[in-house]
């Protein structure tokens, strides 16, 4: 039986990496065939008010748990997602497997056989524990849905975090900015010569403010929303799982009703107990013309 594992660090995607290499290629190209030196686009106080700004605002904002579940999704934006986030089938296989157990004997056996091989997701351990309960089906998708729906809500969090230390960011750099030119015209004489370097290290903090929101913050939202709907989508699976095991479904009928939530290369069409010793079927495609799957 699949069951999921705790979280372990995933390599670094090769998407991702280019995309963020190429943007900061972007950035540093007219620096590097410029006169100066990268130092250019260095400035401590820049950095302090404007990254050190947003991530005081979000802790204003939102609970310390969230903020910090916000700061590792940047962390994680550069890496492999889990496999188990988008592809459904070992739930699918999952509950396959308990649909064969509770058909002949009941939910009597699956009790017996999770108290040896218990699942480790929470989510899937309460649509079981409804099973096992004896719930009628209505009830068991009302509770689970709601589950559901209060997980997505939990989950969503984060991605508001990152996407208020998007609209945070250009603001904090406004303000480096201001704060730069005051410093700078207090401490203006006659030597004009000096007003354009010190300018130039005002402007920073606006460039470090449009950078950060839309190289980190707002891609590291769109990539955590994407986590989420994955595991929303993963969520409705095993909730409609859950409720086909208590009605007492065939394991055939509930293969072909959970193929719906996967994608269609993911299909598979022949009979989930055809080891039973069922005839042999040949599944076609949508014209008709060639077998793709043969089972017996």
């Amino acid at each position: 039986m699949t069951t999921s594992s705790a979280p372990s660090v995933q390599p670094y995607a090769r998407g991702p990496v280019a995309g963020a290499a190429f943007g900061v290629m972007i950035v540093l190209s007219p620096i590097a065939f410029g006169a100066h030196g990268f130092l250019v686009l260095f400035s401590i106080a820049g950095l302090i008010i404007v990254f050190g700004g947003v991530i005081a605002a979000a802790f204003m904002s939102f609970p310390t748990s969230e903020v910090r579940k916000a700061l590792r999704a940047i962390q994680a934006m550069l890496r492999q997602p889990h496999a188990t986030q988008a592809d459904l089938r070992p739930d699918m296989k999952d509950i396959l497997h308990w649909a064969r157990v509770i058909k002949p004997n009941g939910l009597g056996a699956l009790r017996a056989h999770l108290a040896e091989e218990s699942a480790k997701n929470p989510f899937i351990n309460y649509g079981l524990n409804m099973v096992l309960s004896e719930y009628r089906p209505e009830d068991v998708r009302s509770m689970m849905e709601t589950a559901a729906d209060a997980s997505y809500d939990r989950d969503c969090i984060p991605v508001d975090v990152l996407r208020a230390m998007t609209s945070h960011a250009p603001a904090f750099g406004m303000v480096g900015t201001l704060v730069g030119m005051i410093v700078m015209l207090c401490e203006l004489n006659e030597d004009i010569a000096s007003t354009g370097s010190a300018l130039a290290v005002a402007f920073l903090s606006t460039l470090y403010g449009v950078v950060s929101a839309r190289m980190i913050y707002m891609p590291a939202a769109a990539r955590l929303q994407q986590v989420v709907d994955d595991r929303q989508r993963r969520h409705a699976l095993i909730t409609e799982g859950m409720v086909m095991l208590v009605r007492g479904e065939a394991p055939s009928h509930i293969q072909d009703r959970l193929n719906g939530f996967l994608r269609p290369e993911q299909h598979t069409y022949f009979d989930a107990i055809g080891s039973l010793g069922r005839t042999k079927i040949a599944v076609v495609d949508a014209g008709g013309k060639r077998p793709l799957v043969v089972a017996t």
